[in-house]
């Protein structure tokens, strides 16, 4: 385990050495409509596994059952309410193709932009201006939380909720204790910032060219 642990740490130290979080926020935004707005379920598919592996190149903590039983509690409650042809009947329960498709393209959709928003999104990003901080700070919350999320169970949920947000919320108080002496801002940063390497950039080219594939091979079916 300790071996493993040491290989993500490795991934992760390169991940924040290639690449800066301005580059890696843009790469994010170029292929973002390649997921949002690709008709086809299987290339939405195929695009949040392409997703899920690079966050695991990253060095980022995935969790297959969680990211499985969230995918298969909305694929659930969208066939809770079926239309299309019915494929198969259980009881008095229905399920619809209608029903099935729309629930795992939901389903894919959401885990593939909470993977993109993993890789793209980095603490140390900084957006100038009051809004742009505004919304560096919910990137940075939003990277806390999806960082710690293996903490949460279901054993005590609301429990472990309220302790991370108090994490959060020390984070945060220490911030300021520790800036505020010299009436800088709270840095929200939690890795140096870095420049992009030049292989960095073939990199970040790559894989969105990859990521816009599968629009491109159906756009000239």
């Amino acid at each position: 385990m300790k071996r493993f642990d040491q290989f993500r740490a490795k991934r992760r130290k390169v991940y924040e050495n290639l690449f800066s979080a301005k580059a890696l926020c843009i790469t994010g935004l170029v292929i973002m409509p390649a997921l949002l707005f690709n008709p086809v379920v299987t290339s939405r598919i195929v695009l949040f596994l392409f997703f899920w592996f690079l966050a695991w190149l990253t060095g980022k903590k995935n969790n297959p059952l969680f990211t499985f039983l969230v995918i298969l509690g909305i694929v659930f409650f969208n066939l809770i309410i079926p239309y299309g042809r019915v494929l198969f009947s259980i009881g008095v329960f229905k399920i619809t193709a209608g029903a099935l498709i729309g629930g795992i393209n939901r389903a894919v959709t959401l885990e593939g932009l909470i993977m993109l928003s993993r890789i793209a999104i980095r603490p140390d990003l900084k957006i100038p201006g009051f809004f742009g901080e505004l919304i560096g700070e919910s990137f940075r919350i939003f990277s806390v939380i999806m960082n710690r999320k293996q903490r949460i169970t279901r054993k005590n949920l609301m429990g472990d909720i309220d302790r991370l947000m108090l994490e959060l919320s020390n984070d945060n108080d220490n911030d300021i204790e520790n800036n505020g002496n010299n009436g800088e801002a709270p840095q929200s940063a939690a890795i140096p910032s870095s420049r992009t390497k030049p292989a960095g950039f073939a990199i970040l080219v790559i894989v969105m060219i990859l990521s816009w594939i599968p629009w491109v091979i159906l756009k000239n079916m």
